[in-house]
């Protein structure tokens, strides 16, 4: 049976790994590699790990460090950040990653994607849709650049451009919900789950199995992803490195498929 994936997100900047709140005041939260690390020992489903300054200061990716993150990573990995080109992202499956993440280049060049579908595969090719709410209207509008541009198109018409130019799956991720851990943006996901064919994964708001419950529920077989409810504990934030056993999965996320069948 399918089932959903739980995916931590971690964020990378001058090296270190950061969380932020509504992609501002990064908090340094400790060291990648012993992120990784602690996440192979958890059996984690997925990782998903973005360099947030590569795409917004226009910096090549840096390809010793991804390789370090490959080579220590047991579970699939998903790498975004600076990947401007079809040889790029060549050049970062080649050193094991398993699937390559896209987003302000994607907008400026939607031909990209099909680019690099042609090159490494359509379902190694992930486009990342930060979005947030307009100030007037209910429509979230995608933004580029750690969230400081705003396209002024709907999530929801670039997911299906996307989709349609060769992405093998689309991530979601709420500026709004970013960091608060209150919650994903449900309607927003069951919109997109019924619009795409291919895998959607929701990111932005998690704090707590429940929150995770909710999104399967909605949406049925997802990913689920998520940055402070994996590292950090308690009501201030202390920095801890955890994931769900797979019985708690079993119980507390899994669960929500019965109620769809």
């Amino acid at each position: 049976m399918l089932r959903p994936r739980i995916i931590p997100c971690l964020l990378i900047q001058d090296s270190g790994l950061v969380k932020t709140v509504r992609f501002k005041d990064p908090k340094y939260v400790g060291d990648p590699i012993n992120a990784v690390k602690i996440f192979n020992e958890k059996e984690a489903d997925e990782l998903i790990v973005i360099d947030i300054d590569a795409s917004a200061h226009e910096r090549e990716p840096d390809y010793q460090k991804i390789a370090h993150l490959a080579s220590e990573c047991r579970m699939p990995l998903c790498y975004g950040g600076g990947v401007r080109t079809a040889e790029q992202a060549k050049r970062i499956i080649a050193l094991g990653v398993e699937k390559v993440a896209i987003s302000s280049a994607a907008l400026a060049n939607p031909g990209l994607i099909s680019e690099i579908a042609a090159e490494i595969g359509r379902q190694s090719v992930v486009v990342v849709l930060d979005h947030k709410q307009r100030l007037l209207g209910k429509n979230q509008d995608v933004w580029t650049h750690n969230g400081t541009r705003n396209t002024k198109r709907s999530v929801i018409d670039v997911a299906l451009e996307m989709e349609k130019l060769g992405a093998g799956e689309i991530v979601i991720n709420s500026i709004d919900n970013d960091g608060k851990m209150k919650g994903y943006d449900l309607a927003l996901a069951s919109q997109l789950r019924e619009a795409l064919t291919v895998p959607l994964t929701v990111l932005g708001g998690g704090g707590s199995l429940d929150d995770m419950h909710k999104v399967v529920a909605a949406c049925g077989v997802v990913g689920v992803a998520a940055g402070s409810f994996f590292v950090f504990k308690g009501p201030y934030r202390a920095v801890l490195i955890s994931y769900p056993t797979a019985q708690q999965k079993l119980d507390s996320i899994y669960s929500a498929l019965q109620g769809r069948r």
